[in-house]
C-alpha cells in the first residue's frame, strides 16, 4: 500500500504573504493662493486611478492671507498614515522658494526629487526697510547652491513660464509638468486628471502649462546646467538707486475685493473703489516693497520697477 505523503492543511507551511509595494510620498508646499491644494488633488486622483490606496492631509488655515500651506499625499498598495516623516518624501514640490527650503529635511536624502518655483513671496515682517534695494530677512540661498546639494533637484521660474503663456496662475501646473518627468505615468493620464479638476475655461492654458513644464524638465535632465534659474544670484547687502520709479497695476477682472492689499500696504497707497476693486489712490507714496503683489491671493496686482542708472560724466 502506498503511503500518503500529502500534508494536511494544518501541517502545510503558510504561503509567504506578498509584501505590499512601498508607498510613494509627495509633499507640496507654498503659501495661500498659489494652488498647493490643486496639485495635491491631482496627485491623490492619480494614485486612485492607478488602483492604489491614497491618504492625504493638509494645512491651509491662512490660505487667504498668504500664510503657509502644505499638503502630504501618500499612495501605494497599503497606506496607513496620511503624514510624511522627515527624510521620507520621494518628491517635494515647492510653489514658493523659501517654503521649499523650509521643508527640505523631509526629502529622501539619496533619491528624493526637489522641484521648486523660484518665485519669492517675502512676508512683510522680513522687510526691515522698504527702500528699494534694501536687505530683507529672507532666504539667501540661490537655486544653484540648493540644486548642487540635492540628489535630483530642479529650480525653475515657473511663474514667468506661466505668465508668458498668458496666465500667471498656471504656475502650479507648470510644476506638475516638471514632476511628471520623474513619475512613470502616461502623459494622457496626467492631462485627463488635470482637465477633470480645473475649471473648463482654464483647460487650454493648463494643458499648455503642463506641456511647458514637462518640456523644461526633459531639457534639464539632458543638460544639468539648465536645472536651476541662473537669474537669481546673491545680492549685495544694499543697492541704492536714486532714480527709481514704481508703477502698481491692478487687474480689475481678477480682483475679488478681499481688501488684503489695502490693509497691508505699509504706505497706504491703495484704496477700495465703490465697486470693491483695489485702486491706486496715492501712486507717489509707493516704495516698491511688493507687499501688495506678494500677498494678493488672486495675482491681481503687479508692481513694476524702473531703475535709471546715473549717467557718469
Amino acid at each position: 500500500m502506498t503511503a500518503n505523503t500529502a500534508l494536511t492543511l494544518d501541517d502545510a507551511a503558510p504561503a509567504a504573504a506578498a509584501k505590499p509595494a512601498e508607498a510613494r510620498n509627495i509633499m507640496i508646499v507654498g503659501v495661500g493662493g498659489q494652488g498647493v491644494l490643486m496639485i495635491s488633488k491631482v496627485m491623490a486622483l492619480m494614485g486612485q486611478r492607478q488602483g492604489l490606496q491614497v491618504k492625504q492631509s493638509e494645512v491651509h488655515g491662512m490660505a487667504k492671507r498668504g500664510g503657509i500651506v502644505f499638503s502630504h499625499v501618500r499612495f501605494g498598495s497599503e497606506v496607513w498614515s496620511p503624514t510624511i516623516a522627515k527624510g521620507e518624501a520621494d518628491a517635494l514640490i515647492a510653489l514658493e522658494w523659501a517654503e521649499g527650503l523650509r521643508w527640505l529635511d523631509h526629502l529622501k536624502p539619496d533619491s528624493g526629487v526637489f522641484i521648486a518655483d523660484t518665485r519669492r513671496i517675502v512676508p512683510p515682517f522680513a522687510c526691515r526697510s522698504r527702500k528699494h534695494g534694501a536687505t530683507t530677512n529672507y532666504a539667501r540661498e540661490t537655486p544653484a547652491e540648493i540644486v548642487s546639494r540635492i540628489a535630483d533637484g530642479y529650480a525653475l521660474d515657473a511663474t514667468t513660464i506661466a505668465d508668458d503663456l498668458g496666465d500667471v496662475r498656471a504656475a502650479n501646473t507648470v510644476l506638475l509638468g516638471t514632476l511628471s518627468v520623474s513619475l512613470d505615468y502616461p502623459v494622457a493620464d496626467w492631462l485627463a486628471v488635470i482637465e477633470e479638476l480645473v475649471p473648463k475655461r482654464t483647460r487650454d492654458i493648463n494643458r499648455k502649462a503642463f506641456e511647458a513644464g514637462r518640456a523644461w524638465a526633459e531639457a534639464a535632465r539632458l543638460d544639468p546646467e539648465l536645472r536651476f534659474d541662473k537669474s537669481i544670484t546673491r545680492r549685495p547687502a544694499f543697492r541704492p538707486h536714486p532714480e527709481v520709479s514704481f508703477e502698481v497695476e491692478v487687474n480689475e477682472a481678477w480682483c475679488k475685493g478681499c481688501d488684503i492689499c489695502v490693509k497691508l500696504c505699509p504706505e497706504r497707497c491703495l484704496a477700495m473703489s465703490r465697486e470693491h476693486i483695489a485702486t491706486v489712490a496715492h501712486p507717489e507714496a509707493c516704495t516698491g516693497c511688493h507687499v501688495c503683489e506678494w500677498l494678493c491671493p488672486d495675482f491681481a496686482i503687479s508692481v513694476k520697477t524702473t531703475v535709471r542708472e546715473p549717467v557718469s560724466m
